[in-house]
């Protein structure tokens, strides 16, 4: 399982390469570059799996492109 993530702002296309949770979603994350709040896309279950380059854990984990909870 990859527990890292490059998160890219779709405001300002700054990159930052993160550490995510591997037993919840997150739901916001503040852009380093411009400050903008980013929420999941609808039908995301968190930020990784809209704005990263790899899905969150619990999605890893269901080998699916499934809602995690």
């Amino acid at each position: 399982m990859k527990i890292e993530s490059t998160l890219t702002c779709p405001s300002c296309g700054h990159k930052s390469i993160e550490a995510m949770p591997t037993n919840a979603c997150q739901f916001f994350y503040d852009c380093g570059g411009c400050g903008t709040r980013l929420k999941p896309k609808p039908g995301d279950c968190c930020v990784f799996c809209s704005y990263g380059t790899v899905p969150c854990p619990p999605v890893q984990e269901s080998g699916k492109g499934v809602f995690c909870s």
